[in-house]
C-alpha cells in the first residue's frame, strides 16, 4: 500500500466516524497532498537493497542502516554514497565481538568520523551469542567510549540482556550522546529508565504479532516522543509476514499498529515517529 493510499484510509476513517468538522476536512485534504514520510531506523539494506523503491512508494523518506560485522562496511559506506536516503552507522555486533582488534578500532574510529555517518551501531549483548559475555561486554563498552568521544548517538542491540546494558550504559554515561534501543520488547520499567538515559524505543515488526502484549502495553503507556519506527529487514518480519522475509516496504504495518494503540491517524504517527528519529539520530532534514 503507498502512503497515499494509506492517508486516504485516514480520512475514511474520520468519515465513518462522523468526525467531519471543517479542520478535520482541511487536514485531510492537506495530509492527502502532502505524503507520509516514515524514517525507518533499522533496517539492512545491504540484505534486501533491491526494495527501496517499493519502500520508498509506501512512504518511507530515510533509512538507517546499521553495521553487524565488519566485513559488511564497506558496503554500507557504498550504499550511502548511492542513495541519499539511505544514513549508515557503523559498529561491531555483539554476535560479531570475536572480530575485535586494535586495527579494527583504528578502522572503525576512521568510519565514524565521515560525515555521512549517523551513529554507532548496532552495538551491545546478547545471550545467544557464542562469544564470551566477558568479550561482548569489553567491546560494547569500547565502542560506546567511542560514540561519546566523538559525539555519536548510538544503536543497541539487546537479547535477554536489558538490565545489563541499562547498567553500562549507565556507567560509561551514555546518556551524553543517547540513541535508539532496537527492537525494543522489554518491561516498562525498562523502557522508563532507557528514557532516562535518552534512548527512543525502536518499534519494529513485534508490535503487531497477535501474542506481543508487553511490547503493546509499554507502548501504550510511554510518552510521544520515546517512539520510533524500524523494519530490522529481513528479519523480524510483522504479522501477517511473520516467518516470511521481512521486507522495507512492510513498515506502514508497523505504524498502522502503533497508531491503533495511541489512538493516532498514520499521519500523526508519520509525523510524530520521524521528529523523534530526527531528534535522537541528530538528523537535520
Amino acid at each position: 500500500m503507498n502512503s497515499k493510499r494509506l492517508v486516504w484510509f485516514d480520512f475514511y476513517l474520520l468519515l465513518i466516524r462522523n468526525q467531519f468538522t471543517t479542520g478535520a476536512f482541511c487536514a485531510s485534504i492537506k495530509r492527502i497532498m502532502d505524503p507520509l514520510n516514515f524514517i525507518d531506523t533499522h533496517v539492512h539494506l545491504d540484505r534486501c537493497q533491491g526494495d527501496l523503491a517499493a519502500a520508498r512508494a509506501a512512504g518511507t523518506g530515510r533509512f538507517v542502516v546499521p553495521g553487524v560485522t565488519a566485513s559488511r562496511w564497506a558496503e554500507l559506506a557504498a550504499l550511502a554514497r548511492q542513495h541519499r536516503d539511505v544514513s549508515p552507522a557503523f559498529g561491531l555486533h555483539p554476535q560479531a565481538a570475536a572480530e575485535w582488534s586494535p586495527a579494527l578500532e583504528h578502522r572503525l574510529t576512521e568510519l565514524l568520523q565521515r560525515p555521512q555517518t549517523i551513529a554507532v551501531g548496532e552495538i551491545g549483548l546478547d545471550a545467544e551469542a557464542t562469544t564470551s559475555t566477558a568479550l561482548q561486554e569489553e567491546v560494547f563498552r569500547v565502542q560506546l567510549r567511542l560514540a561519546i568521544n566523538l559525539r555519536l548517538p548510538v544503536l543497541i542491540h539487546c537479547r535477554h540482556r536489558s538490565g545489563r546494558i541499562i547498567e553500562i550504559l549507565t556507567e560509561e554515561g551514555a546518556e551524553r550522546v543517547g540513541g535508539i534501543m532496537h527492537a525494543f520488547s522489554g518491561s516498562i520499567e525498562s523502557a522508563r529508565q532507557l528514557i532516562k538515559l535518552g534512548f527512543a524505543l525502536g518499534i519494529g515488526g513485534v508490535l503487531t504479532w497477535p501474542n506481543a502484549r508487553r511490547v503493546a502495553t509499554v507502548v501504550e503507556i510511554v510518552p510521544d516522543e520515546a517512539l520510533v519506527l524500524e523494519t530490522d529487514a529481513p528479519d523480524l518480519a510483522p504479522h501477517p509476514h511473520r516467518g516470511a522475509p521481512n521486507r522495507p516496504e512492510y513498515l506502514p504495518l508497523i505504524a498502522a499498529r502503533l497508531a491503533a494503540l495511541r489512538d493516532w491517524s498514520l499521519a500523526q504517527t508519520a509525523r510524530t515517529t520521524t521528529a523523534n528519529a530526527r531528534r535522537v539520530l541528530h538528523l537535520e532534514h
